[in-house]
């Protein structure tokens, strides 16, 4: 069975990244290590600090669009709620 995972990432400045992706490992990785060019290289997002998992693409990519409609104020207090020091969670995969 399939995983897809919603995740946000962050960097010094908290500029967040929303994202979507079947291997989480593989792709914050590929975020730290500045492979894939675009926003994420540009504003060094280099720490993840919350996931979610679903086995369904679907469930997986509208949430991601329900999390980037948020505002900035609300995905912080969200973030916040399910992570307050701002951890780095790829520590922990």
């Amino acid at each position: 069975m399939n995983q897809y995972y919603v995740y946000i990432m962050t960097n010094k400045s908290k500029t967040l990244y929303i994202g979507i992706t079947n291997d989480l490992s593989r792709r914050v990785y590929e975020h730290k290590q500045k492979l894939v060019d675009g926003f994420t290289k540009k504003y060094n997002i280099d720490k993840l600090i919350y996931y979610e998992i679903t086995n369904d693409v679907n469930t997986a990519l509208e949430r991601e669009k329900q999390l980037k409609r948020w505002r900035r104020w609300k995905k912080i207090k969200f973030i916040e709620c399910m992570n307050s020091d701002w951890k780095d969670l790829s520590l922990e995969l």
